[in-house]
């Protein structure tokens, strides 16, 4: 064994790290940091934790990762959430087109979770000393030298680390630092969204309904503990938001006003102060996520259209491996550019992919059998390429 292995193996190449986001991602990286000793503290905007969130498909891929950072975590989560065994594919009449038993835990070994965005949050959180998560902290910069990062926020004192992680999202104040793009890229597809108490007629039958109007489709999704996350989508070539809770909601009702009412009945069952309406967006791939003593992770480094539901499952894959990287590595130069040989290909791939299936969503359902069949086809390889992902525990 060669000697600078032999320091790496016996201390930590950095000793203190600043997550930037208390969101899955970052608590994830956290927890994955701090198992190999490092001193990890975490910095939410948020003055504190609340009800908040979409419905999360966890994939194999995801969960696999997940487990590799907190062994067991997947059954915690299957009783957080919900495993997912039967979908139904429906028409804005409530006529069923198709339904499926799901196959992931058959072909991958693990099952397809959904999950409420804030009990995941929750459960990640449990697993770490609470006075390391410090809320009500607003990133707004940093400045770093060869000695460490100073990091600012709004109205709080600055903190000094060896190691700083932007895991803040799609409007990433890190990634704005470091490479002053702007404002994300609009893909042409608008976005309301809640998860409210509530249990659908359909989850007696299935766990996931997904409704196929006009260039605009609905899913429905049970997350568990008789929580249900509803998700509608339109094709809008240009956006615009609504001026107030009351107007979101009989917008998003108008938009359903042709649909079956046990489609309606979830959106009028929800309080207009709790339905998120906004764009959906994302960003070009870059081809470096790092510079010296600064990354990012999630969707701050590779931010998706949600079309593939691999938002989450990719940022999880991020923590498992960029921790990886600074268990095998004898430098934070050689740990940054190992995470980035091992992250920046598969998810520029993945994010392309979820451009074109936003799209892809809003075709209609005359297109030749010939063509579904293809790409068919063409889905089935890249989803096995997607959820077979598997960490190397022992490298």
């Amino acid at each position: 064994m060669n000697k600078n292995l032999t320091q790496k193996l016996s201390k930590p190449i950095i000793k203190k790290v600043a997550i930037i986001g208390a969101g899955p991602g970052g608590l994830a990286t956290a927890i994955a940091l701090k198992s190999q000793g490092v001193d990890v503290q975490v910095y939410e905007r948020a003055q504190q934790f609340r009800p908040a969130g979409t419905g999360l498909g966890l994939a194999p891929n995801g969960l696999n990762a997940l487990n590799a950072i907190v062994p067991g975590i997947v059954e915690t989560l299957k009783s957080s959430g919900c495993e997912v065994n039967h979908t139904v594919l429906k028409n804005i009449q409530g006529e069923t087109i198709r339904t499926n038993q799901t196959k992931y835990l058959e072909q991958y070994g693990q099952p397809l979770l959904t999950v409420w965005w804030y009990r995941l949050q929750q459960v990640l959180a449990s697993r770490l000393p609470s006075e390391i998560i410090h809320l009500n902290h607003r990133c707004i910069g940093f400045h770093q030298d060869e000695n460490g990062v100073e990091v600012y926020f709004d109205g709080q004192k600055p903190v000094h680390a060896d190691l700083l992680i932007g895991a803040d999202g799609v409007n990433s104040v890190i990634r704005e630092t470091l490479f002053g793009e702007g404002q994300p890229n609009y893909i042409g597809s608008m976005c309301w969204r809640a998860v409210i108490e509530y249990h659908h007629e359909l989850f007696n039958d299935y766990q996931l309904v997904f409704v196929k109007g006009d260039k605009q489709f609905m899913y429905i999704l049970n997350v568990g503990g008789g929580y249900t996350s509803w998700i509608s989508r339109k094709f809008s070539p240009d956006y615009s938001l609504s001026q107030n809770a009351d107007e979101v909601k009989s917008r998003i009702l108008q938009e359903l006003a042709d649909w079956d009412k046990s489609f309606r009945a979830v959106v009028e069952a929800t309080p207009a102060e709790q339905i998120w309406e906004g764009p959906i967006c994302d960003r070009p791939p870059l081809t470096h996520w790092s510079q010296a003593r600064v990354s990012l992770l999630g969707d701050a480094a590779h931010p998706m259209a949600p079309a593939m539901g691999q938002g989450a499952n990719t940022t999880f894959e991020d923590a498992y491996e960029l921790a990886e990287c600074f268990s095998d590595s004898a430098t934070i130069e050689a740990a940054l550019t190992s995470y980035e040989q091992r992250r920046i290909e598969r998810t520029k791939l993945i994010q392309a992919r979820s451009a074109v299936g936003e799209i892809r969503y809003y075709d209609d359902f005359t297109s030749s059998n010939h063509t579904q069949q293809q790409q068919m086809t063409l889905n089935n390889d890249f989803h096995k390429w997607v959820y077979s992902y598997k960490p190397s525990v022992v490298r």
